[in-house]
This record gives C-alpha cells, structure tokens and sequence, in this order.
C-alpha cells in the first residue's frame, strides 16, 4: 500500500508518499506559484497551482519506484481561496489568507453582528483573512457572482482538479465565516444577510472522505490510475495536529514554519465566556469528537528570516544561523524583541501593531539581535499556549513540535524553558503531509479507525527538550514583568498612528 499525501501551504506545495507501515518513500517540495499585481498585492493564480502539483505528482511517483498509488490525501493553507463558475472556470484570482485588501469588509460584517455573539456562533473572529470577507471584496471590486459560483479554498481546489467533484471539510469551512459551528453546517440565515447562498460554499464532508476517484483528465496530466480515491483532510495546521497524534485533551502541537501555529486538543462543546476571552478560534478537528483551539504567529520563522537578511551582507546562511545559535550561553538575555512584523496575532490580533527592540545599546551584537528572536517568538507562542489550556481548564500541556524551525535546537531548548513544558521534536518532521496521508487511508478503508490509523503510524520523538527549573523562573518574571508590560503602550501608539492615518 502506498498513500500520496499533498500539503498546499504559504510558500511551499509538498507531495509526499507513504508506504504501509508509514515510512516516508519521498517527499518533494516546489514553491507555491504567486505574482505580485500592480497594486503591490500578491496573489495565486489557480492554473499555475495545479500546475505545481500536478508536476510534484508526475515526479515523486516515478522518483520513489512506485507504479500507483491506493489513496490521496490533500491539506492546505486555510482561508486562501477563489470562485469558480458553474462550469468550474475561474471567476478570480486565488487571494492569499494574509491579503489585508478586505479589511473594509471585514469592518462592514463587524457592523453587521455582536463579534461575541458572532464568536459563539462561528468559532472565530471575523477578520480580513476570512473567506467571506475576501467574497464582499471581490463583489465590492464589480465582480459579479452568478448562480452556480462557488468558493473553493487551496484544498478543495485541487481536490476539484482531480477529481471534478467539490466539496470541503469542517477544519477549512470553519475558516470562513460563513460556518456554524455547532450544527457543523453552512450557516444560511448570516450568508442571507450578505445577499448570498449557502450553495456558494462547498457541501461539507468529514475530514479525510472520499470525495471522488481521478478523472480521466487528472490521470491523463498526472500520471494517476484513474479511481484513485481523493480525500480533503483538511486545515494544515490541523491536520498537522491528526498527523502528530495530537488528538487528545491537553495536547498541543507547535507547529514551526515561516508562521507558526500552535493548535490544541480539546472536547467538543458550546463555547462560552472562557472562549471568548481567551482570543484564540475554535473549530471542528480532523480527529472525531474533537474541537481545536488555534492561534498563531505570522511571522516566526519569518522573523528568522528577516534577521538573516537583515543583520549580515551577503545573507547569513542557514549553517551559520546555527552557528551563531549554538554559541548563545543558556542565561536568558536582556534584549526583548516583539515579532509583530506583519501585526500580531491571537490571543491580541491586531493588523496595525509593528514589532519593536527594547533594550538596544552600544554593546548589542548579532548574538543578542538572535536570542531576543528566539526568546521573543517564544514568549509569544506561549502566550498562546497559555490562553488556550486556560480556556480549555487544563493545566499542563503536552507539546508536540513539527516543521522546519525544530532543527534550530537552541530555539527548542528556549520555548522549553520559556514555557515550563517538555518539547517534543517529532522524528518525521512533516506532520501535515502526514496527517493527510492517514487521513486519507482510513477514508480508503486502509485503517479502521483514527485510533488504528495513529497506533500502525506512530510519530517517533527524534529529541525531547526539558524546562530547566531556574531560567523558567527567570522567563517567567521577564514575560509577566517586561514583556506583557510593554503590550499597551506599544499597541496604543500604532493604534493611535492608524487612527491619524485614516
């Protein structure tokens, strides 16, 4: 049995392919296609995605000796998406979840409902990343949307392409704003509102179903059998979560990229006051009978990034990043850095924030700018962390860690101490590709049950990093007395400077 996993992300599209036992054969990697417009906007054009995978499918089949495949599992980037028309050509470009172009729109469906009541109906915020702020824009924009249209976010698109079928699943739709969460359906009543139909969103399937065999077409341009079952498995993040064994109360999974995530395990059940307050989503989990608390930052390894540019000429090298890394002593530093480059996130989302250095001076080297990167993001993932077992009434977690910032073993040793938590770093990194594989199978039949599927494949711990008990004091002390301390002025004098901006 092999199993062909597909991950649709920011930067970067993966296929992987798995045998029985859940070895990876091969995993290969493309940049995700995107064009900047003339306005300075980025999108992603849906032709040249499936392109992209089309071509990761056409390579890693052969590369791996392998003749087909029995199941296909696909997971993506959540609110990245488009409309189609009745026929299934495109009405518009792909617009990435971080376009903050329909920030208006957001604001007129703020107008529209209490954000707690709409937060207790959806599970989230309604911001500018989601899908039903993207559609008013478009519409505000003089597109036209005619019966038959509907939205397809980066998943289901490929699953479309595939397969000619659409449908979606509840981690995505809970993504865009269009969802009641306690029913798991279309929430008809609010779309009505707008002037839409619930018919412009995909039917709902449970996370890893089979959506349909590959057409004729698909095989024709990828190499397919054609019949092979195709499955949306879901949200990333959350399926990365399924993919990590993540699955039950008190488990989180940081999940460490250009953006970071982290996603928690938790019953279903109404939300409430804790939930609201806590500033995090909420949503259906690709795991049976379970709900997730999310929140993240949207620049982390992003930020790491930065400081490579940033801080050398040329550009520090990934191997000399290390370096530097390795040579930071274990005592906690005196610089702070807050990692709001592009605006923060959960639990205080706030789009018009920046990041700031506090602490600078003239003895200030590469090594202090690194350390207060690293201890900067970490204080903020695990302000997370700590909103999310709040309002989950949990008191310790189990941290699962994937992606590619785990290989930076400083880092680790950093969110360990800063959180109090064992950090575990999975041994197969690509926690996403593998939940979408597992996923798939059991929707294939090729495992009973989610519990069969993570005890046949499970995800071995490559390297576990303990707290040390005193700098988790000393972290302590700098996040509630420095850290936390800093949040309200800084955020009131970019909030002051977009209010003189509008």
């Amino acid at each position: 049995m092999a199993l062909l996993a597909i991950d649709i992300g920011t930067t970067h599209c993966k296929a992987g392919l798995y045998e029985e036992d859940g070895t990876i054969k091969l995993v290969e990697s493309q940049p995700t296609p995107s064009h900047t417009t003339a306005d300075g906007r980025t999108e992603y054009d849906p032709d040249r995605l499936w392109g992209t995978i089309s071509d990761l499918i056409k390579g890693i089949i052969p590369a791996s000796g392998k003749q087909s495949v029995e199941a296909i599992g696909i997971a993506s980037m959540a609110e990245s998406g488009y409309l189609i028309d009745a026929l299934g050509n495109p009405l518009s470009p792909m617009i990435p979840w971080f376009d903050t172009s329909p920030t208006p729109q957001a604001a007129q469906i703020e107008r529209r409902s209490d954000p707690r009541t709409r937060f207790l109906r959806s599970g989230q915020r309604l911001g500018f990343k989601c899908s039903l702020a993207k559609i008013l824009w478009l519409r505000d924009q003089g597109l036209a949307i005619p019966d038959g249209a509907t939205w397809l976010c980066a998943a289901d698109a490929i699953g479309f392409r595939l397969t000619g079928k659409i449908g979606t699943d509840a981690s995505l739709a809970g993504r865009t704003g269009a969802f009641w969460l306690a029913e798991k359906t279309w929430d008809t009543g609010w779309l009505a509102e707008f002037g839409l139909r619930a018919d412009l969103f995909p039917p709902i399937r449970p996370s890893g179903s089979n959506l349909g065999g590959v057409s004729t077409e698909a095989a024709r341009e990828t190499g397919l059998t054609q019949g092979t079952p195709v499955a949306i498995c879901g949200h990333d993040h959350i399926c990365g979560a399924f993919g990590a064994g993540a699955v039950q109360p008190g488990d989180v999974l940081d999940s460490m990229g250009t953006a970071e995530a982290l996603v928690g395990a938790m019953d279903e059940h109404p939300l409430g006051e804790p939930e609201f307050q806590s500033g995090l989503a909420y949503g259906v989990h690709t795991a049976p009978g379970r709900m997730y608390w999310l929140g993240g930052l949207s620049t982390s390894g992003g930020a790491l990034n930065w400081l490579r540019r940033t801080i050398a000429a040329p550009e520090m090298t990934y191997a000399e990043l290390d370096d530097l890394a390795d040579g930071l002593s274990d005592k906690p530093g005196n610089l702070l850095f807050f990692p709001y480059l592009s605006g923060s996130g959960s639990p205080h989302s706030d789009s018009a924030v920046r990041g700031a250095w506090i602490g600078l001076d003239f003895h200030t080297n590469r090594a202090d700018l690194l350390r207060a990167v690293l201890e900067g993001t970490a204080f903020e993932a695990d302000w997370i962390r700590r909103e999310g077992m709040r309002a989950a009434g949990i008191g310790h977690s189990r941290v699962a860690a994937a992606g590619g910032g785990t290989r930076l073993r400083r880092w680790m040793q950093i969110k360990a101490d800063v959180s109090g938590c064992t950090y575990s770093v999975l041994g197969n990194g690509e926690a996403t590709l593998t939940g979408a594989a597992l996923l798939a199978g059991i929707g294939a039949g090729f495992f009973a049950s989610p519990v069969q599927a993570l005890a046949a494949w499970k995800n071995p711990v490559e390297q576990e990093f303990d707290p040390d008990p005193a700098r988790h004091v000393q972290y302590a002390e700098i996040f509630e007395r420095r850290y936390l301390a800093f949040q309200k002025p800084l955020r009131e004098l970019f909030d002051e400077h977009r209010r003189k901006s509008e």
